[in-house]
């Protein structure tokens, strides 16, 4: 059966054949820029909404929803309607505007040793109303303060780039039907390089993040596995090639770990790297968030803002990403939709 954010529109006009052709403008302009279920779709008679309902159930059901003690961030828990499969979205709420990130992936087989999702496994592919239907139940949620949803970032359970098909397709309705322009677009990669090929041939210009957290292959190799297939002298080139290919920024992402990737010549291997794009790659530092099978250390505070000096005399721009959510396990890392998880038996990761 197919889920109502999957349904295309000429999925719903075959459902609402006989219809007069403004019941089919009714009921997409109410799913993707009212945001309302079919049932509150009040403009339709009941047996339309009734109907829709049937034909089109939704993908997603909400089993938690946890709200960070300062208020600015929200997770969704959701089980998958087909199989019961767990994921995680993230609301963040700003001054004037709200982000979501949004999950691509049920898991996910990158096997990075710091990041719950990677910890927890991969169990399935997201389809892109599975990703879509994320995006509108949070702006509703969002929409009880007020706020609009303006960016979407692809950086929750999953590696995007693994599920490229769906994940621009998503992409696609997002921008033309929900209204968020591509430039408010990020999709987060550890370094799929066919992944980011097809990007670049996409046709809209969306922002590249690449999850980077070390500038050399022996300890990238540790950190992100996927490196030994996609080492990061071809990751770089593939980044330059996009740039140059979309006009797009393109960010560099680091987190923070203790003793491993935050000394001086790791901010000056990573300024060297970021200096092979033309404009330069930006850096978000991220310190690490705490995960239960990755026993390693954050950097300090006080590390991490030595380090992004470090960088920004070197030439680089910088930006230290704001903890959001720790307290609900929705920061950067701790997605794990409450699988468990597999102990890492390591006590340090070497630095070379």
């Amino acid at each position: 059966m197919v889920s109502l954010y999957d349904a295309s529109r000429e999925d719903i006009t075959t459902l609402l054949e006989g219809q007069p052709a403004f019941r089919i403008k009714q009921v997409w302009e109410g799913l993707y820029q009212q945001f309302v279920e079919p049932a509150q779709m009040l403009t339709l008679p009941v047996a339309l909404r009734n109907k829709l309902n049937e034909q089109f159930p939704p993908a997603l059901n909400l089993t938690a929803l946890s709200v960070s003690d300062k208020g600015d961030t929200t997770k969704f828990l959701w089980f998958l309607a087909d199989g019961g499969h767990p994921i995680e979205t993230v609301l963040m709420h700003y001054k004037e505007r709200a982000t979501v990130c949004v999950s691509t992936q049920a898991g996910c087989a990158m096997a990075c040793g710091f990041c719950a999702t990677g910890q927890a496994g991969f169990t399935r592919h997201l389809t892109s109303g599975e990703i879509v239907e994320q995006v509108v139940r949070a702006a509703r949620e969002s929409a009880k303060k007020e706020q609009r949803v303006a960016n979407v970032v692809f950086m929750g359970m999953g590696e995007p780039l693994a599920n490229e098909e769906a994940v621009w397709g998503a992409v696609e309705r997002m921008h033309h039907d929900i209204g968020i322009s591509a430039r408010h677009l990020t999709i987060s990669t550890v370094g799929i390089i066919p992944g980011i090929r097809a990007l670049a041939q996409r046709p809209l210009p969306v922002n590249l993040a690449v999850s980077l957290h070390a500038a050399r292959d022996p300890l990238r190799d540790r950190l992100v596995p996927i490196n030994k297939r996609y080492p990061i002298a071809d990751l770089v080139q593939e980044c330059a090639d996009y740039l140059r290919v979309k006009n797009r920024r393109v960010s560099f992402e680091w987190a923070m770990i203790e003793g491993v990737n935050d000394q001086p010549q790791d901010a000056k291997e990573l300024a060297r790297l970021c200096k092979r794009l033309r404009p330069s790659a930006h850096v978000n530092l991220i310190p690490l968030n705490p995960t239960p099978g990755w026993p390693t250390k954050g950097t300090s505070a006080q590390g991490v803002r030595d380090f992004a000096e470090q960088l920004e005399d070197l030439g680089i721009n910088v930006t230290i990403r704001r903890n959001r959510g720790t307290d609900i396990d929705a920061a950067c890392g701790q997605l794990a939709a409450g699988q468990p998880i597999k102990l890492s038996s390591k006590r340090e990761i070497p630095a070379t």
